[in-house]
């Protein structure tokens, strides 16, 4: 068994949480045109996922997370593109059982299938901010 090399650089902190700002700020931006629309569209008020206040927190805990995964896959993968590449697709899907979950059993007010398709795509946003931010700052080998 041949011995798996580590990467030769390493991300550091600065490079991970200036990544995680500019992400944060992309996800909010990108969530707060989503919960506008929805709410445009006719996401009832009483569905409160769609305020900042229920979403907002929701969003940087997610991006916080998923920069600190990011970092260490990098730091510690000799092949940490390939990881990333079937790593960020599935937690992706998985994020989205407790929407689907919400969606069946209605258990909010003002629960709608327009509402619930809207905090899904918020996933997807927070996937398109995060994502380029982390390639370019913090690059996966392999």
């Amino acid at each position: 068994m041949a011995a798996t090399a580590l990467p030769a650089t390493r991300v550091t902190w600065k490079a991970t949480l200036t990544a995680l700002g500019i992400a944060v700020a992309g996800a909010l931006v990108v969530n707060t045109v989503i919960a506008l629309v929805a709410r445009a569209l006719g996401a009832p008020s009483e569905f409160m996922q769609l305020t900042l206040p229920v979403y907002g927190p929701l969003t940087v805990i997610g991006t916080l997370i998923s920069a600190i995964v990011w970092r260490e896959v990098v730091n510690r993968s000799a092949d940490a593109g390939r990881v990333l590449r079937v790593l960020v697709p599935l937690v992706l899907v998985l994020s989205l059982i407790p929407d689907v979950m919400l969606l069946v059993s209605k258990s909010q007010p003002g629960t709608t299938t327009g509402g619930v398709i809207a905090l899904m795509l918020m996933h997807f946003g927070v996937a398109a901010a995060a994502v380029p931010a982390y390639r370019k700052l913090m690059p996966p080998r392999g």
